[in-house]
């Protein structure tokens, strides 16, 4: 069996507990809930996550598919370099944003999800691996070959004119004989 790699997984368990962490903080705060502050703490803290986990990682075999626009976010999150990358960080990272989120009823769910995701690049760490960007490939086209760049200089071959369509000048001649007898009833 292949290899698991977590730290898909973790990736896409952070992006949603950033985006229900973001919504819980505005509830809470468009609320005013007691404890408010706790609210924008999350929609920071979520917003923060959300910028930190849209880029996919590559991954190790095979082919990885990039979200629509990660190329901008790809180059801010590789801007920060071994902070980013190394997934022991993003573990602890994620677990000290989770915390404060769980003061409030609005941002628990978010708080666990978050939790759930430092777990799980918890285990992408000590699996050893590490985040690496997904950069635009360059197309490299492969030259073309003679016999594709000069056409054919023979015709193709035809069939035999006995097995060719009959020509719609002589119409007689031009229908097709059915083999099985209509008969009316």
């Amino acid at each position: 069996m292949g290899k698991i790699e977590w730290a898909m997984w973790a990736n896409e368990q952070a992006l949603a507990a950033g985006l229900i962490l973001l919504t819980g903080g505005i509830v809470g705060v468009a609320g005013q809930f007691r404890g408010w502050e706790f609210a924008s703490y999350a929609i920071a803290a979520g917003f923060f996550v959300c910028l930190l986990e849209y880029p996919r990682s590559k991954r190790a075999k095979g082919t990885s598919v990039e979200r629509t626009g990660q190329y901008c976010f790809t180059v801010c999150v590789k801007a920060f370099g071994p902070v980013t990358r190394n997934y022991y960080v993003r573990a602890f990272l994620h677990a000290a944003l989770c915390v404060p989120g769980g003061f409030m009823l609005a941002t628990v769910l978010g708080c666990v999800c978050l939790g759930i995701a430092s777990l799980i690049y918890l285990a992408a760490a000590v699996r050893g691996e590490h985040w690496e960007p997904i950069l635009p490939r360059k197309d490299t086209r492969k030259p073309v070959a003679e016999s594709i760049k000069s056409p054919p200089q023979n015709p193709p071959p035809r069939p035999p004119p006995e097995i060719r369509r009959k020509q719609a000048k002589d119409v007689e001649g031009a229908a097709y004989d059915n083999p099985i007898a209509v008969t009316d009833d």
